[in-house]
């Protein structure tokens, strides 16, 4: 049986979550290191969205990561459209009405709050589009599930469409402060699994 290895990468924008070719999109395959065979990424991060990803060959920890009954809770740096309101923060934090797979859903409560200032991150390739008659603003979201396009769809029910999306941190597991798009760090299980919050 083969040991059991972790990953933690700051996936780019543009790249898909996986290592297969959909199209001339980059993929995991596309980073510069040669994974062993059956690591596979934990979950995943839409194209358009940044930020944390965890790729290992531990099928236990991904259950656990990927299982909603055990709710463990993400962090978000969120980029939005104008600035939200007090009213939408509250709406975002009590549960939003959103569309998934054409069937309504109400999202579970979340901790929403807006950012006094921009948090430090990479600068985005390509950039966002600046638009100096509209102003934007970051909020931080913590959620304990993680439906398709969620963040997105839940900025854009409020009126403030998500312009930005990084992934930060997976309980306590968060991006490094050196990393860039494409890093990768490798870690011991004892240390991720405890930032994980797992036993």
């Amino acid at each position: 049986m083969s040991a059991l290895q972790y990953w933690t990468i700051y996936k780019p924008y543009g790249m898909l979550s996986q290592f297969s070719r959909e199209g001339k999109r980059p993929t995991l395959a596309d980073l510069k290191f040669c994974f062993p065979k059956k690591v596979y990424p934990v979950g995943r991060l839409d194209a358009d969205s940044e930020g944390l990803l965890i790729l290992t060959n531990d099928k236990t920890l991904t259950e656990y990561l990927l299982n909603p009954i055990y709710e463990h809770t993400r962090t978000y740096l969120v980029q939005t459209e104008q600035i939200p309101t007090i009213e939408a923060i509250q709406a975002l934090q009590n549960g939003v009405t959103i569309r998934i797979d054409n069937k309504l859903y109400c999202t579970k409560p979340a901790q929403v709050r807006l950012l006094q200032e921009e948090p430090v991150l990479p600068v985005r390739i390509p950039p966002i589009r600046y638009r100096a008659h509209i102003p934007t603003a970051w909020l931080e979201i913590k959620l304990k599930e993680g439906k398709n396009r969620q963040i997105r769809k839940m900025t854009a029910s409020v009126g403030f469409p998500t312009l930005r999306l990084v992934r930060y941190a997976i309980e306590h597991l968060t991006i490094e402060k050196n990393m860039i798009p494409g890093s990768i760090v490798e870690w011991k299980a004892e240390d991720i699994k405890k930032l994980l919050l797992l036993k």
